[in-house]
């Protein structure tokens, strides 16, 4: 059987989170991202707005020929007019999960990144192309998707533990700080949850009324199944309490890219998503035999 390969496709939606989270669908208009080339995909948007309403989007560039991710960013007009494109953060291993936020007089960028073996968290040096590692964020575990929060004058961090299969996809962890850099603070429950359909985190944390809302990926079925948002009812140094809501209905002009979605971002007055579709083409399967051949002459050649 060919092996199976996701690809993702972004969109922006024309609503805020708070009209997804209160109908439960990406119900409006979609400006849907142009596809990328064969066995390509942009995924994980996140979002900054500038002063001249200005879009920059934030993603995670993948190619299944050197199963590498990067991160571009792309820039919108107020119009959503694609004006710009470029490369922004490369490291020797895989990033995605661009998350950015401004904060302390800076802006600030939280990329997966567990292949490094930790957690880097990286600052802007200019024009939000020029990102440079401001500190390690030291936890309990090598995090998954770690997601940030600004609560009440202290920092969270939501993710998932890189140490096995069934950790990234089922276990959820919390950590506090009273700054960004730590020292960073695990709770003494976690995982604080697990649940193989609502505890990888997938996209913006945020505050509604006296509940934090995390979008966690349900995974049951296939990775980044669908999103659903987790109602935090109550987070503090000895407890947490939450309950997950249903999986967000896709908008319906997704097409092929109907088999996932796994990340829920907001900005402003639009809302970022991405969705998939499973590609399982003898395409597919003739890419990864051609890299396996070319691992093992590369290895041959060695002394």
């Amino acid at each position: 059987m060919p092996r199976r390969k996701d690809i993702w496709r972004c969109g922006i939606l024309a609503r805020p989170l708070e009209h997804v989270l209160a109908t439960g669908a990406m119900d409006g208009p979609v400006t849907w991202l142009a596809e990328e080339p064969s066995f390509q995909f942009l995924a994980d948007p996140f979002g900054l707005r500038d002063e001249e309403g200005r879009l920059h989007l934030f993603v995670e560039q993948y190619d299944y020929r050197s199963r590498h991710g990067t991160i571009e960013r792309l820039l919108f007009d107020e119009h959503m007019q694609l004006v710009d494109r470029n490369p922004c953060l490369s490291e020797p291993w895989h990033l995605s999960y661009p998350q950015v936020f401004a904060a302390d007089g800076a802006v600030w960028m939280l990329p997966e990144a567990h292949r490094s073996g930790a957690l880097t968290l990286y600052r802007d040096h200019g024009g939000l192309l020029d990102w440079r590692p401001e500190c390690r964020i030291e936890l309990d575990c090598v995090p998954v998707d770690a997601t940030i929060l600004r609560r009440d004058g202290r920092w969270y961090l939501f993710y998932s533990p890189a140490t096995t299969r069934t950790t990234k996809l089922a276990h959820l962890h919390v950590a506090w700080a009273d700054r960004l850099c730590g020292p960073w603070i695990p709770h003494p429950a976690n995982p604080v949850r697990i649940d193989l359909r609502s505890s990888r985190p997938g996209g913006t944390a945020v505050t509604l009324g006296d509940r934090i809302m995390l979008p966690v990926q349900d995974c049951a079925a296939t990775y980044g199944g669908a999103i659903r948002p987790l109602w935090i009812n109550r987070l503090d140094e000895r407890q947490f309490e939450a309950e997950a809501g249903d999986a967000l209905i896709p908008p319906a002009d997704v097409g092929d890219y109907s088999q996932g979605m796994h990340s829920l971002t907001a900005c402003g007055d639009i809302t970022l998503f991405d969705v998939k579709r499973i590609d399982a083409s003898l395409q597919g399967l003739a890419l990864d035999v051609q890299r396996q051949l070319g691992r093992f002459r590369s290895g041959s050649r060695r002394p």
